[in-house]
């Protein structure tokens, strides 16, 4: 086979090639670490460490050639920069850990590699995953000297979405044929869906949490992101699985093989079609090509059924109080003593507490710290935070509502396409972008995203697929079956 058509690939079609010979893991992972140094402009990685990452591939290598090389031997990905790695630096994207090197690879990491899988880099994220434009980086990516917005392979001129945009990016320019990305509100579906990918936040506990950076606690969950719904299917057969010794919020649920069941039927699928995802907010391009997707379903014997997910948008203030309550209780650690950067110069402990807070983390990241501190202290809390907390319950129950009548519920991934860099100064115009995502992120259910067509300026359109709990082989389904009917997912931006 030759080299050039290699990223042309999906995970399933490259280690279909690596299992028959046809191609070497080594010869894969120098093919795809090329491409990454020949499209630094994206900025999508912040390390490469070629010497790990062939040695890796030499070792995959070796099990294929003795027979013992599972699904994804040999297959190379890369991981967003939140979760620790022995092998590269770990940064968060943050000044406040920039060098650092971790002792041990998150549980994620871990089971991958031990799926043979072979680590490309570390990929560029929102400081702590805490953005949604992957405009927060404090770190420069490789090929940089200073910080840089990640750019949207569809155009540079825009932003990937976030906090995984690096991830994002990485896989629509075909610089990796999936990644590892973390959604706490929506950050694998709304970049997935800027970019013209497809990604899936899996239910909340599936994916061990250990060694994944923590921004708030009981949201935050890893999940992959590839073209298609099989090659997510794949990675997420290998990520999820119990790891109750090192992760309190990691589910006792064995892992199982999502690709197992992609080839079953949909007819008679009952799509549940929220009135809050389509009213105003909604772009018209949006929704043209979400109308369009939900009428291929149709075609495929799907049944469209109205729902009611009436505390849609009480889901923004919710969020922006919880995430922000746990990420000040998170960040507390990072505080120059242990570990990360330590400002220089002070006066005394509590001089040096502030100073390198000051100095280590990013405008975003203290505006949430603050927002926390705030909504947990003396006074606010039974106002705010509890408030919150009694809603987030009603969220979770307004979707069971809605499953009484559905199977899954579909919709928009993002009310817009991407935006221009910059294009949004004001933090609250980010937040609200948010407002499609943050629901399932807030009852813990499965959702994904999948390329359903291009709105404003050829940009892609993401579908939005939740699922009640447990149920991400019936989303995967479902996916993949609109993908076989469809080749949105396999359109690549000009010039990749």
């Amino acid at each position: 086979m030759s080299n050039t058509e290699l990223h042309h690939l999906g995970v399933a079609e490259l280690a279909a090639q690596l299992r028959a010979k046809h191609v070497s893991a080594t010869e894969a992972a120098q093919h795809f670490l090329a491409r990454a140094k020949a499209h630094q402009n994206l900025g999508a990685f912040v390390s490469l460490n070629e010497d790990a990452t062939l040695a890796q591939a030499k070792a995959a290598d070796a099990l294929i050639a003795e027979g013992r090389g599972g699904k994804l031997a040999g297959v190379p990905i890369a991981h967003k920069d939140i979760f620790v790695t022995k092998d590269f630096p770990t940064t968060a994207a943050s000044k406040m850990l920039e060098g650092y090197r971790s002792p041990f690879d998150a549980t994620v990491v871990r089971k991958l590699a031990d799926a043979g899988v072979v680590t490309l880099g570390k990929l560029n994220c929102d400081e702590f995953a805490m953005g949604g434009a992957n405009e927060n980086s404090a770190i420069a990516p490789v090929g940089f000297d200073s910080a840089q917005p990640v750019r949207n392979p569809w155009d540079t001129n825009r932003v990937p979405g976030g906090s995984s945009g690096g991830s994002a990016a990485a896989v629509a320019a075909r610089l990796a044929p999936a990644v590892t990305g973390t959604d706490t509100g929506g950050s694998i579906r709304q970049p997935a869906s800027f970019c013209g990918i497809t990604g899936i936040k899996p239910t909340y506990g599936r994916a061990s949490r250990y060694g994944m950076i923590a921004f708030a606690s009981s949201l935050d969950q890893a999940g992959p992101m590839g073209r298609s719904a099989e090659d997510c299917a794949l990675l997420l057969s290998e990520m999820c699985g119990p790891d109750l010794d090192r992760d309190s919020t990691s589910l006792d649920v064995p892992a199982e093989d999502f690709s197992a069941t992609l080839g079953d039927s949909i007819d008679g699928l009952r799509i549940g079609i929220p009135a809050e995802f389509f009213g105003e907010g909604l772009s018209a391009d949006v929704r043209t090509a979400v109308d369009a997707a939900l009428k291929e379903y149709e075609k495929l014997g799907a049944k469209l059924v109205p729902v009611s997910l009436p505390r849609t948008e009480l889901s923004v203030p919710v969020y922006y109080i919880l995430a922000p309550a746990e990420a000040s209780s998170n960040l507390s650690r990072f505080d120059g003593v242990k570990f990360g950067h330590r400002a220089k110069d002070y006066a005394d402990l509590n001089d040096m507490y502030k100073k390198t807070r000051a100095e280590g983390f990013g405008d975003e990241v203290k505006r949430r710290i603050m927002i926390g501190a705030y909504v947990l202290s003396e006074g606010y809390y039974d106002a705010y935070y509890l408030q919150a907390q009694k809603i987030r319950r009603m969220i979770a129950d307004d979707f069971q509502a809605a499953f009484k009548d559905c199977d899954v519920i579909a919709g928009a991934a993002a009310p817009t396409t991407a935006w221009a860099i910059g294009g949004k100064a004001d933090p609250v115009s980010n937040y609200l972008a948010d407002i499609f995502t943050l629901p399932a992120s807030l009852a813990g259910l499965p959702g994904m995203s999948l390329p359903a067509g291009f709105g404003e300026g050829g940009m892609p359109v993401g579908l939005q697929l939740i699922g009640n709990y447990f149920s991400e082989a019936r989303l995967l389904n479902a996916a993949h079956r609109f993908q076989q009917a469809t080749d949105f997912h396999l359109r690549t931006p000009a010039g990749i």
